[in-house]
């Protein structure tokens, strides 16, 4: 039996694990109210709220101590991401920590970018590859990094870029790479694109990881409503059509949770081995949060729809957020190529 055989199949968490999901989901519990979310969503960027993170060490974590990090795995950064879309927490932590290890492989890291004092941006569209493009962190960024043509380049701007008004609240602003104040290549050929490649793919499972916990927290929010409200003197919960759904939802929270944990194993594990794991996850929660956060919005009714309930505001970000990566449907096309590739391959 060689070393990983068990762990391709079990993708449990360990204690370790447990205690350091509860330490994250205790901290937005206690920073990171609804009010919080709502008072944000002008910047899309809660500063105060970031450097909490920060101070608790959510950026040094995600790097190589070679690097002056921790040297945590991508599971445990997905442990971190759930609770982010928990809590629809309004700081760019994915986009940072995917930029600053892609910095951190390219031998470009800066001391500031590790602790979270210089916020890291990064382009996480599979299909942009030069011009103008739509960054999800790109006002609030201090370094920003794309790919551009067959380079990756780092960017920095005098005045950061506008932020443009979007349905994920995020702060978000179109990039235009020659139009940067500096603009430093930071490598380029097959080697700088695989890299590059390896960041979208950890930038997918986080973000897949994120929309599981949005999901799971739109599922309780309508449950509990489910419970506690009446019709024809029994909860609306005991009827099929509200319990049906819900457990619905329930399986997708645990098979998005299980896709992405297996995907950032193998990632961390067996690269090369099942690629299409990654955009994968990101593809199946993308699909599925945003039909998730509806149902949970139908549940409640008149109230869920209203603009001051806490399931519209799981709702806007299920959509907004499953299209901070460009169209899902170009992650599902390199899925395809993939598999494709690999068909091709055995059957010769």
């Amino acid at each position: 039996m060689d070393r990983y055989e068990l762990r391709r199949l079990d993708y449990s968490l360990s204690d370790d694990h447990q205690a350091l999901q509860a330490a994250y989901r205790d901290f937005f519990k206690t920073h990171c109210a609804i009010e919080t979310v709502r008072a944000a969503e002008a910047s899309g960027f809660d500063k105060s709220l970031w450097e909490r993170l920060c101070a608790m060490g959510a950026t040094t974590m995600a790097l190589p101590e070679t690097a002056g990090g921790d040297g945590a795995t991508l599971v445990d950064l997905t442990l971190v991401a759930e609770e982010i879309g928990r809590s629809l927490a309004p700081v760019p932590w994915i986009d940072h920590v995917c930029a600053a290890r892609l910095l951190a492989r390219v031998g470009a890291l800066e001391p500031e970018i590790v602790g979270g004092q210089q916020i890291a941006g990064l382009d996480p569209q599979h299909d942009s590859t030069s011009g103008v493009r739509l960054v999800p962190s790109g006002s609030v960024a201090d370094h920003i990094v794309v790919r551009d043509g067959e380079e990756i380049v780092r960017l920095t701007f005098a005045t950061r870029p506008a932020r443009v008004d979007n349905i994920g609240r995020l702060p978000m602003a179109w990039v235009d790479p020659a139009a940067a104040d500096n603009r430093t290549v930071l490598a380029n050929g097959p080697d700088a694109l695989s890299e590059y490649q390896r960041a979208l793919d950890e930038w997918r499972v986080l973000m897949g990881a994120a929309l599981v916990g949005l999901v799971e927290a739109t599922m309780t929010i309508a449950a509990e409503f489910a419970k506690s409200r009446y019709t024809l003197g029994v909860p609306i919960s005991t009827l099929q059509a509200i319990s049906h759904p819900l457990a619905n939802i329930a399986i997708t929270v645990q098979g998005g949770r299980n896709l992405a944990r297996r995907a950032a194993w193998y990632l961390d594990n067996e690269p090369h081995e099942r690629p299409e794991l990654a955009p994968s996850a990101f593809v199946f929660m993308a699909e599925e949060a945003s039909k998730a956060a509806t149902m949970a919005v139908h549940v409640q009714g008149g109230l869920g729809v209203s603009a001051e309930a806490a399931a519209t505001a799981y709702l806007v970000r299920a959509r907004g957020w499953s299209l901070a990566g460009g169209d899902p449907g170009a992650s599902a096309k390199y899925i395809a190529e993939i598999v494709a590739a690999r068909e091709s391959g055995e059957g010769k």
